[in-house]
């Protein structure tokens, strides 16, 4: 009893621990606040996380914040039919050669409509620096091909609760890790209080890989923004493309002049039943049941 006792007691001491770690003002990885708005657009420009300790403000008060901001940035351009394969393979071939600690292509497609129409969508995931390249020279890129950027969107998300939530859960779980395979190494005790600490330091040690996993998943979010261009077909006014509905029209007259004219006899076969019935009711009030009214009114 008393080794369940120390086993509980260290339990409920990390746990403590991680509560308080929580709802700290700031951990080792940095501070929990938000910072102020021209310090959040410098983040693209600077790394987004620092494992050191964060600085003091100038008056010496309250630490700096830092923040973990996760980028998105979406794309739309509108080329010459012949030049949109190029491009895309030309933007895949930079990310490839940029090589995949800071680019790399995660999808990629490319549909050839007709020959005067096509589009296509390349989504990649990059380093800050190697996006922010990428977008100060996309407009020359696409007027030395005679086409246009018609569409830019940047989006941000702050991961900054829970990239903090996570690391005081994970080093509150280390801490109790060591203190499990502590007892384990010091103090024997029976087979069933050994089989009990065991499955406890088992449990811990998969939440702690759980946590690991999510905290890599979340800072790579943060260290590698996410790039979506899409590829549309720029219409030429005197192309064969822009004739085409004229054509079109011309090769379906017969066909919907035929369509009409089944439609129209379908129509007046539906209904000529219809029509016989009531004319056959008109004949009989007429020559039968109106003449007699007539007479009773009469009489």
């Amino acid at each position: 009893m008393k080794f369940r006792r120390l086993i509980l007691g260290a339990s409920a001491l990390v746990l403590a621990a991680c509560g308080r770690a929580e709802y700290a003002p700031s951990i080792e990885s940095g501070p929990a606040m938000a910072p102020a708005p021209a310090k959040m657009a410098m983040r693209e420009e600077a790394p987004y996380y620092d494992e050191a300790a964060p600085s003091e403000g100038a008056g010496g008060g309250a630490p700096e914040v830092q923040q973990y901001i996760a980028y998105s940035h979406s794309l739309g351009m509108r080329l010459p039919v012949a030049a949109i394969e190029p491009t895309m393979q030309t933007h895949i071939d930079a990310c490839n050669t940029a090589g995949p600690t800071i680019c790399m292509v995660t999808n990629s497609w490319l549909n050839a409509y007709s020959e005067d129409e096509a589009s296509g969508s390349l989504q990649i995931r990059a380093t800050p620096a190697w996006i922010d390249t990428f977008l100060k020279g996309v407009d020359a890129e696409a007027k030395a091909a005679k086409g246009e950027v018609f569409n830019r969107q940047t989006t941000a998300e702050d991961l900054t609760v829970s990239i903090i939530d996570t690391d005081a859960r994970l080093k509150s779980l280390q801490t109790l890790q060591a203190r499990l395979e502590q007892l384990l190494a010091d103090r024997p005790g029976k087979l069933g209080e050994l089989l009990e600490t065991e499955r406890e330091l088992a449990r811990v040690n998969g939440e702690i890989d759980s946590l690991k996993s999510t905290l890599a998943a979340l800072r790579q979010r943060v260290d590698m923004s996410q790039l979506s261009v899409s590829y549309e077909t720029k219409r030429n006014p005197v192309s064969r493309g822009a004739l085409q509905p004229l054509a079109h029209a011309f090769g379906d007259f017969f066909y919907n002049l035929s369509s009409a004219l089944a439609a129209v006899i379908t129509a007046f076969a539906v209904g000529l039943p219809w029509l016989l019935l009531i004319g056959v009711f008109l004949w009989v009030w007429l020559k039968l049941i109106w003449p007699r009214i007539r007479r009773k009114k009469k009489a």
